[in-house]
């Protein structure tokens, strides 16, 4: 995305910058009091000019942090130089009011930052230097009201900040979006791409399944061979849930029937059903549902969601430890927590769960979660994870109440 700001349409910058020039060139040449006097002052404003104009055209070639900060002191030497120099054109304070707007046009928060902190030192030390040396000899229009200025100009670097805040924070979440909409790109050509492959796989498979099964039953082979079938088989049968997990995410079915689903009796029914899965590794399942509760689903897929996450906390414990699920109502949703006290995860970690084939398994393939993801926002519903490494790990379902469902033709 920073690509899209950085970038530079070149005939239209030359365009705009040769209009700058032209206009510096006639400011220096235009009722320029010391223009005939060919003095220090004429000297140093014509340098100046050329230094800033070689800067300007040289930026589309040298687009650069480094050269930005040398292009925004260069404008600034220039500004303050035309203030000091010409002390009866009251109009070149505004040019100081408004030096950190360049860095507004290069979308850098450092940069703009900087730009506005010596903006505002610069402007101290000239106020500085009107009260205690010039006196208003000089800059009379600024010592006449100089309370006037300075809130002035403190008025002004408070709109142009405001206005950095609002832009900038627009464009996070413009970056955000288009990130958004790359990666959804990337999930659909990814997506088609896994289907047809898992389609072509799962015939050939089938059949090597099916011999194997069926020269397993001959007894005409010995039990080691056998073993071995067993093995394939096995191997075969973990394929085939890859494979058809990987349809299930390429080829979502949109189309299956909901219901209104009570939480507490499929929450009951998904603990008794991995209650013996906990019981292996000595985790025990505790289950709370505060109220009853119930939603619009396909119960299938809810099913499939819940045993998904609460599979996961299991693993994720230490042995001996308890998985904790509570389920009420909040604010016209249910949600159903999930809590365990296992190992945990970084923010990281957390961040990159349902990115297809990222797992923190051994022998995971992140589809799993990437299902969840899309089962809860089917129906409307959310996940929110909080972890922390050693502490655990808190997984939060939301789905909309019965009452405040939206009904399938008015889905979006």
């Amino acid at each position: 995305m920073k690509e899209i700001y950085t970038q530079i349409n070149k005939k239209v910058y030359y365009i705009a910058m040769l209009i700058v020039i032209t206009i510096m060139i006639m400011g220096i040449s235009i009722g320029n009091p010391h223009m005939g006097e060919h003095g220090g002052g004429f000297i140093l404003h014509a340098t100046l000019m050329v230094i800033l104009s070689v800067c300007l055209l040289l930026y589309p070639r040298y687009v650069t942090h480094v050269f930005r900060i040398i292009l925004i002191i260069v404008a600034s030497v220039y500004f303050y130089t035309l203030f000091f120099l010409y002390p009866e054109t009251g109009s070149n304070f505004i040019f100081l009011c408004f030096i950190p707007i360049i860095s507004i046009l290069f979308f850098d928060a450092k940069l703009f930052y900087f730009s506005l902190l010596v903006n505002t030192i610069s402007t101290m030390f000239t106020f500085s230097y009107i009260i205690l040396i010039d006196q208003g000899n000089q800059f009379y229009f600024i010592k006449q009201d100089l309370s006037g200025n300075v809130i002035n100009f403190i008025g002004s670097q408070v709109i142009i900040y405001c206005v950095f805040y609002l832009s900038y924070g627009r464009i996070k979440k413009q970056q955000l979006y288009y990130e958004k909409i790359k990666q959804t790109e990337r999930l659909k050509i990814s997506g088609q791409l896994a289907a047809a492959v898992a389609h072509e796989i799962r015939n050939p498979l089938t059949v090597v399944k099916g011999f194997l099964q069926l020269d397993e039953k001959d007894p005409s082979v010995s039990d080691d061979i056998k073993r071995h079938y067993t093995l394939m088989i096995g191997e075969l049968n973990a394929a085939e849930h890859v494979i058809s997990q990987l349809l299930s995410v390429a080829k979502p079915n949109n189309d299956q029937e909901t219901e209104t689903v009570d939480v507490r009796d499929v929450l009951q029914t998904v603990t008794d059903l991995l209650h013996s899965y906990g019981v292996l590794n000595e985790n025990n399942i505790e289950l709370n549902v505060i109220e009853d509760c119930a939603i619009v689903v396909n119960p299938i897929e809810f099913k499939q969601l819940l045993i998904n996450i609460i599979k996961n906390a299991i693993e994720a414990s230490e042995i001996g430890d308890s998985v904790e699920i509570t389920a009420n109502m909040k604010n016209d949703f249910v949600e159903i927590k999930v809590i365990d006290y296992g190992q945990g995860m970084s923010e990281a970690e957390v961040g990159s769960l349902g990115t297809p084939f990222y797992s923190l398994k051994s022998k995971g393939t992140g589809l799993g979660m990437m299902i969840c993801y899309n089962i809860a926002a089917k129906y409307k519903g959310t996940i929110d994870i909080q972890s922390s490494k050693g502490e655990g790990t808190t997984v939060t379902i939301s789905f909309p109440s019965k009452n405040n469902t939206i009904g399938p033709k008015d889905r979006i």
